[in-house]
């Protein structure tokens, strides 16, 4: 079995390509086979998620390239920046997984978020397509202290956060 646990960003010569729909590559522990029949195992640390054209490596040397597969979606469009924000921020209180495109927003199907959306007057389109939701504000860090033992920040691609932020409401007694 070949054992992928090693990301690249670059190879000379890729062995295979691994078509895996978003389910499967948000999965940090996987065993699953390439189109020649060959079962593979990956193991990514906790919380990875696997993006379209992602190189894999083990200790053998084979290179695999991730690619994401065509899933059914919907693509969401709308008439003003407005009503797209909106469906955006609707969507996102729901905790929906979004990919952001140039004037679109795309969701994996789903009959009661497509009634929504058109409630709020957004065209939605079924379509098959590679799904890349937004990686959200709290990935791509983790939690670390420092040289003297003080929480760190976790750092994702949109600015550094501390990890144990505190949330503050309306209703929260004063102190």
């Amino acid at each position: 079995m070949l054992t992928l646990d090693i990301r690249i960003d670059n190879a000379d010569l890729i062995f295979a390509q691994l078509v895996l729909p978003y389910e499967l590559r948000e999965n940090s522990r996987l065993r699953t086979a390439l189109s020649s029949g060959e079962e593979v195992a990956i193991f990514t640390p906790r919380g990875t998620v696997l993006r379209n054209n992602d190189l894999l490596t083990g200790r053998d040397g084979r290179v695999v390239q991730i690619v994401a597969a065509q899933e059914p979606t919907y693509r969401i469009t709308c008439g003003t920046p407005h009503d797209l924000l909106r469906c955006a921020f609707h969507l996102g209180n729901r905790h929906t997984q979004t990919q952001v495109g140039a004037g679109f927003l795309r969701i994996c199907q789903d009959s009661v978020l497509k009634e929504m959306l058109e409630g709020l007057g957004a065209v939605v389109i079924e379509e098959n397509a590679q799904f890349e939701p937004e990686a959200g504000a709290y990935s791509g860090g983790g939690h670390h202290h420092d040289e003297d033992g003080h929480h760190g920040y976790a750092r994702g691609p949109l600015a550094p956060i501390p990890v144990h932020q505190k949330i503050h409401r309306p209703s929260d007694p004063k102190t």
